[in-house]
């Protein structure tokens, strides 16, 4: 987006984060601004951006129905939205643990989905929802769903993660992209 001519600001929670971000910034002369922040509470005014994207940041990380209307205060009317998640079809196929891989047998209830505990110790919750709830948190903020993307893995796909596997990927949705615009 810089390289576009965009004005860039990234946001991290985390310290370590930022700084790998600043680091990689200046290494490929970007100029982006870094802030650290929450997706629940950012700390930008109003109306402040024509598009945010989260990549598993706060579309992972941070719960739905604080982060979404956050986002819709940000962007501008007419703003988008981009946001790149788990599925929550996959989430469904995952059991807890370490060692949990995906499999073709449901192992928790799509309806229970939301804050979502592994079961591993001092594990972070991750937020996997429902399809039909995210509408609902996504029309609720005041934006139109433009596209729903569910990634298939393609034909000789490879995965660095031990718990994803391609071929599991190429028969279901693993990942999912939403396109979302503010209304006016």
């Amino acid at each position: 987006m810089t390289r576009r001519g965009g004005r860039v600001t990234g946001i991290d929670p985390t310290p370590n984060q930022l700084a790998s971000a600043k680091a990689f910034s200046a290494e490929h002369g970007l100029d982006i601004r870094w802030v650290q922040g929450f997706g629940e509470n950012l700390p930008f005014p109003d109306a402040s951006f024509d598009f945010a994207i989260s990549e598993y940041g706060a579309a992972l990380w941070a719960d739905p129905e604080r982060w979404v209307p956050e986002a819709a205060r940000i962007l501008r009317p007419g703003g988008q939205l981009v946001f790149y998640t788990n599925a929550a079809f996959s989430t469904t196929c995952l059991a807890d643990g370490e060692d949990a891989k995906l499999e073709t047998q449901l192992k928790r209830p799509y309806f229970d989905l939301y804050a979502v505990d592994w079961g591993v110790k001092d594990g972070p919750v991750e937020f996997h929802i429902p399809h039909g709830r995210w509408i609902e948190i996504l029309t609720g903020a005041g934006f139109a769903i433009e596209r729903l993307v569910e990634i298939q893995a393609p034909d000789n796909a490879e995965s660095p993660f031990d718990w994803a596997d391609p071929d599991w990927a190429s028969r279901w949705p693993m990942e999912e992209a939403w396109v979302v615009r503010r209304s006016s």
